[in-house]
């Protein structure tokens, strides 16, 4: 998105012109810890259960962008995830251990962004259709040579949808020292919130359009007045209940023989879901040093929860398990090039950074009339390397381990990843 968007910053009037580039992550991992479904539930069962290794693909995307003068352009993003096609067997954790084959719509393969945007002047443009929320972060900074980890940080991608995209309209631009973009897009659906991974799922859609009933707004501000550093904030409001597929929870109420029977139970639920962040990154001397803060809540959170686990079908798009009233995550990685201080390495543009990460995380903090559960408290702590023979290329190797409250067991891994970011045309 940064490439793109320093793209679309550079109107050009005389010519139209084609640009194409990309980004793609492969990873390789080894888990030194169970994998059971039931490891949280029954942690001493599985404490010394063999390790399993992880291979994958996590992103390749696709950017097309055409410029056609005059101020209008084009910009898309295909974006392949797990190389895969959109179906998939998963054993759920959430319902019991079951297998289930799920096919999801724009969740393998997907429009990740298709915008079409006017440029008046740097200080202003105006942009309409599916484009990048760009609230924490990592969604504001995805791609994968802005992050030291082999995978994408862990706290928000738990909490926020990552890569967070919707459809709607943006205005932007840049003034002195500051950028900022507010938007109003297509708001989240509470039905699709869980333990797990608080309001990741809200932004997606099991039918063949995103619903709309409700509206979300986000805005961002970043300011680069200190020469290389960048410090932003940003945020996410709107209601989330009564925005999924059929509209069958709100209205009035009618029986069989049509007559009135007054407004339906939860006509009142609203479902206020409001998100603020702020993240930074520093870089010169040298550094490389990112950090992050984000909390959110989600109003009647409670009734939310109950509504899923009673009221929806069995077979309905829709996962049963509670969400949280409130989530939370924090981090920050710190990275060092050592080859600046090697002057073969300098010369040729080479550089390696070895890097430490520490964060925090908290899917799933409740209220006081829900259920507790401690595995959803997490931190995560990872040192290694990153190795860039090329500006385009970062050859990555990371140990990690995740530390969960004590009655539970600790979760090591070690991975290796391969990534590249740029344009080819």
């Amino acid at each position: 998105m940064a490439a793109m968007t320093a793209m679309a910053m550079m109107p050009r009037e005389a010519e139209a012109q084609l640009k194409v580039g990309g980004y793609g992550e492969v990873a390789l991992t080894r888990n030194f810890y169970s994998d059971n479904v039931y490891r949280y539930s029954d942690p001493k069962k599985y404490a010394n259960d063999p390790s399993h290794g992880r291979f994958d693909i996590p992103h390749a995307v696709i950017y097309l962008s055409y410029d056609f003068g005059k101020g209008w352009l084009m910009s898309s993003e295909i974006e392949f995830e797990h190389a895969g096609t959109g179906c998939a067997q998963e054993k759920e954790f959430s319902e019991g251990g079951e297998w289930e084959q799920e096919i999801e719509k724009g969740g393998e393969v997907e429009l990740e962004q298709f915008w079409i945007q006017k440029t008046f002047c740097k200080e202003f443009n105006v942009r309409v259709g599916h484009i990048i929320v760009p609230v924490g972060l990592l969604n504001a900074h995805h791609e994968p040579l802005n992050f030291f980890t082999v995978y994408r940080p862990e706290g928000e991608g738990t909490i926020l949808p990552s890569t967070w995209h919707d459809t709607g309209f943006s205005l932007w631009g840049r003034i002195g020292d500051f950028r900022y973009e507010l938007q109003m897009i297509a708001g989240l659906d509470a039905f699709q919130f869980n333990r797990e991974n608080w309001v990741q799922n809200g932004a997606g859609s099991s039918a063949e359009f995103k619903v709309a009933n409700k509206y979300g707004f986000a805005a961002r501000v970043d300011n680069y007045t200190i020469p290389g550093v960048r410090i932003g904030v940003s945020g996410y409001y709107g209601k989330a209940m009564h925005n999924s597929f059929p509209h069958d929870l709100e209205g009035d109420k009618y029986n069989s023989a049509g007559e009135y029977e007054g407004e339906k139970q939860y006509n009142n639920i609203k479902g206020v879901v409001a998100i603020g962040a702020l993240d930074f990154t520093l870089d010169r001397n040298n550094w490389i040093v990112r950090g992050n803060l984000d909390y959110g809540y989600v109003g009647d959170a409670a009734t939310i929860s109950s509504i899923k686990r009673n009221l929806t079908a069995n077979n309905a798009p829709y996962k049963k398990t509670p969400v949280g009233k409130n989530a939370l995550a924090y981090g920050v990685e710190a990275g060092y090039n050592v080859f600046s201080q090697i002057d073969r390495m300098k010369k040729d543009n080479q550089k390696f950074y070895v890097f430490g990460r520490y964060e925090y995380y908290n899917s799933y903090i409740p209220s006081a009339e829900q259920q507790q559960y401690e595995y959803t408290k997490k931190k995560r702590v990872a040192v290694g390397v990153n190795w860039m023979p090329v500006p385009q290329v970062a050859v990555k190797a990371e140990y990690s381990k995740r530390f969960l409250n004590s009655q539970y067991n600790d979760e090591p891994s070690v991975s290796i990843g391969v990534a590249y970011q740029g344009f080819f045309l």
